[in-house]
């Protein structure tokens, strides 16, 4: 049990008075950061990569790792309250999460959130002290056919069970890929859809699609209530306590372990970080719920959907850690990030970074373990303080998530192409919610179609053009049936559904006799 001993050293490093207030910055760093609509741990990391050039460097990597972990609380935190969640991670959270706001269970929403992600992150950290090499052997076995399947399941699934309807979720891809297609072909050089614009060469930044689709299109969305005056006159004031009773526990420790068990192996192949288990979390939840005939879903929000996201977004974050250290392996933006702090000490993540600088491996996985405790204590007693943001009033509220959201999208390159990219998706964005079109198919193909189209290609390429080779490894071959037997049960719950729908109408056209 050498993991052990070397943790144990790890944790008296990270105990220091020096180290433990770097984790206490980072956490509230990060959860700042990850509140604000456009921002998120990435940036934060970015933004605070000159400044840690005086500290040591373990200091700055647990600095770090409490500023990723933070991020995800903060992002999840203006999901629930504001329906515009800091960063793609928590998009599947804030569906339900900011049904249970509007409900009144803002406070319960955000407890459950801090739980969720306490519990997935620290059972990911876990599993990756000890079972390492498992994780490893996990993200060496899959090659771009691999890569391409595991894409095209998230693409379908998701599509198909997010979505009230099929159709809909396929047209919300589809333009999920006319914006992941703009820029650069990566493979010839070749410019897309870029209109002759340099400034559109890099392609549309996920953080301009996040904020336009979700918190513009949001924006405009309820001005437009108010303008017509139909929509609610006040804010719903939160109630209740953060903290689950028994009944919740019950209700919510299953969705907890299975948003774990989709985020842990996620966070080990690069996928897209953790927006793909996270929307598959979700996907089933909402399978389950229909299954018991709860109706929470999708109404006035049920629990079961925000535990089960949050404990997957974190599980993946913390087996990304793992990922980036023993094989040096970035499977998110701010594992990428992470990478840079590396070689900014003169450092390379892989499988030699172990025994070659264990002095910085094993504190940075102890202050994970750390750092949880730190984000959970900060988080959970002031989750009714974050809720009271609901009692501002909405015209002042929606006009600085506007602000705070143009100012994040500018800071990414600083340039006013972006913010006009971003009006004009967040109308798009307003207009899919006049239609009832959904979000998520659109920026889970906008995240991951870049991807998908590389390793597709690569695939085809070194078969020279056979298209065998995409369904030629017993992976591939489980991924797609998977699939199948996911699209059929999937129609068949929609045909069901259709069919009680159009019973139920035509139960209420029929006259009752006297």
């Amino acid at each position: 049990m050498d993991q052990l001993g070397n943790l144990m050293e790890g944790f008296a490093v990270a105990f220091t008075p020096q180290n433990l207030l770097f984790l206490v910055i980072g956490a509230i760093l990060g959860t700042a950061v990850g509140v604000l609509p456009g921002l998120g741990s990435a940036m934060a990391v970015a933004l605070l990569l000159p400044v840690t050039f005086s500290l040591d460097p373990t200091g700055a990597f647990i600095m770090f790792a409490s500023i990723y972990f933070g991020g995800l609380f903060g992002d999840s935190t203006s999901g629930i309250l504001l329906n515009t969640p800091g960063n793609s991670s928590a998009i599947a959270t804030t569906f339900e999460g900011h049904r249970m706001a509007k409900d009144g269970r803002a406070a319960k929403a955000l407890g459950t959130s801090a739980i969720g992600a306490f519990i997935g992150g620290t059972i990911a950290c876990v599993l990756v002290v000890f079972f390492s090499p498992y994780i490893v052997q996990l993200a060496t076995v899959f090659g771009p056919a691999e890569y391409f399947a595991l894409a095209v399941f998230a693409f379908v699934a998701i599509s198909a069970v997010v979505a009230d309807s099929i159709v809909r979720g396929l047209v919300a891809l589809g333009l999920g890929f006319a914006l992941a297609l703009v820029g650069i072909d990566g493979m010839s050089g070749t410019e897309r859809f870029t209109l002759g614009s340099p400034v559109l060469f890099d392609g549309i930044s996920i953080i301009v699609v996040t904020v336009g689709l979700l918190a513009l299109g949001e924006v405009i969305h309820v001005a437009s209530h108010i303008r017509r005056g139909d929509g609610p006159a006040r804010l719903v004031k939160p109630t209740g306590s953060p903290l689950l009773s028994w009944r919740e526990w019950k209700m919510v420790l299953p969705a907890f372990l299975r948003g774990t068990a989709y985020g842990v192996p996620f966070g080990a192949i690069p996928v897209g970080g953790s927006e793909v288990p996270t929307f598959l979390a979700y996907g089933t939840e909402k399978r389950l719920a229909r299954r018991r005939g709860d109706t929470d879903f999708g109404t006035r929000g049920a629990i079961q959907g925000v535990a089960a996201p949050e404990a997957a977004g974190n599980a993946t974050a913390g087996s990304a850690m793992g990922a980036l250290l023993g094989l040096g392996l970035p499977t998110s933006a701010t594992a990428a990030m992470m990478i840079a702090a590396f070689q900014q000490y003169g450092m390379q993540p892989g499988p030699l970074l172990f025994e070659r600088s264990g002095d910085l491996v094993w504190p940075l996985l102890a202050s994970l373990f750390l750092g949880l405790i730190i984000l959970l204590i900060i988080n959970l007693p002031f989750a009714a303080v974050w809720a009271k943001l609901l009692l501002i009033p909405r015209h002042y509220l929606y006009a600085g998530i506007t602000v705070m959201a143009m100012l994040g999208i500018y800071a990414i390159a600083s340039r006013p192409v972006d913010l006009w990219m971003a009006l004009g998706i967040g109308v798009v964005g307003f207009a899919m919610r006049h239609f009832s079109i959904p979000l998520a198919p659109v920026l889970i193909a906008a995240i991951l179609g870049p991807l998908a189209e590389t390793q597709l290609r690569r695939a085809l390429a070194v078969s020279e053009g056979d298209p065998t080779v995409l369904v030629s490894s017993p992976i591939t071959i489980v991924l797609y049936a998977l699939l199948a037997v996911t699209v059929a049960l999937s129609v068949i719950q929609h045909s069901r559904h259709a069919a009680r729908a159009r019973a139920t109408a035509k139960t209420e056209r029929v006259p009752v006799s006297r």
